[in-house]
């Protein structure tokens, strides 16, 4: 179980015109969350947080910032995490020990075109499963005649939030042939308290699970690059060894089956 900074909403809404952390310059600041190490805000250039460790010794005064309690909070976040990644190495010896193991909360299938593990059905060079949507935390995608890559993931989930950057960076080269939604079953709320990383790709919920439910996913993340016909044509977790998604694989996908 990874541990969850207790939140202080006192300073929740208070605006600050600059607010310096470190060697970050941040203007319109306004407060959104504060636990006992770090700062979450809104400003002008979008969502963030910084460590009040960071922020001149006024505003960790005025922040209430003690250091020996964020430093025994930070230990115990490591510690949280070291034992959920050893629970999970440490589950069935039908898993991989590898860094899949991460993602796993069940016993793998294999593919059967590939043979490739999986934590979920296979749909591959099928008909996706219909996209459904309860909430669009961001606006909506137009997915019109392009690729569409779905991410199955959770906040909580650490090789989750590893995934990120990567999809970012998909969302940022390949924009004009493809779109990435990050589809959570959480809590609008729990979404929206995550801001580092910082998402830059479409985002929404369903906290019913349906799409995750027909799909099957029980290790996440699970990962469908859809294209534009509506088949499948990748499936599975990104970080399985031999088997990784990264950008020549998603570059090679969209000129293969693009029209």
């Amino acid at each position: 179980m990874v541990l969850v900074a207790i939140v202080t909403p006192a300073f929740a809404d208070e605006k600050l015109p600059v607010l310096e952390a470190g060697s970050d310059v941040y203007s319109n600041v306004t407060v959104t969350a504060v636990t006992a190490t770090d700062i979450y805000f809104t400003y002008a250039g979008g969502m963030a947080n910084a460590k009040l460790k960071n922020l001149n010794p006024e505003l960790q005064k005025h922040f209430h910032y003690n250091a020996l309690k964020a430093n025994a909070v930070e230990q115990k976040q490591a510690a949280d995490n070291a034992q959920y990644h050893h629970q999970l190495i440490g589950q069935s010896s039908s898993q991989p020990v590898d860094n899949t193991s991460r993602a796993q909360s069940s016993a793998s299938v294999p593919a059967p075109e590939t043979g490739k593990k999986l934590w979920a059905k296979s749909f591959l060079n099928q008909k996706a499963p219909d996209l459904i949507v309860e909430k669009w935390l961001t606006p909506e995608p137009d997915c019109r005649g392009k690729f569409v890559l779905i991410d199955f993931w959770a906040t909580w989930c650490p090789p989750c939030r590893e995934a990120i950057p990567e999809l970012n960076g998909y969302h940022e080269k390949f924009s004009d042939k493809l779109v990435v939604i990050g589809l959570s079953d959480e809590t609008e709320e729990a979404v929206r308290k995550l801001v580092d990383p910082q998402i830059e790709y479409a985002i929404a919920i369903d906290t019913q699970a349906r799409m995750k439910n027909v799909v099957g996913v029980t290790g996440i993340p699970h990962v469908l690059i859809i294209d534009p016909q509506g088949i499948v044509r990748w499936e599975g977790f990104p970080f399985l060894q031999g088997y990784e998604l990264n950008e020549k694989v998603v570059a090679g996908i969209l000129a293969k089956y693009s029209n």
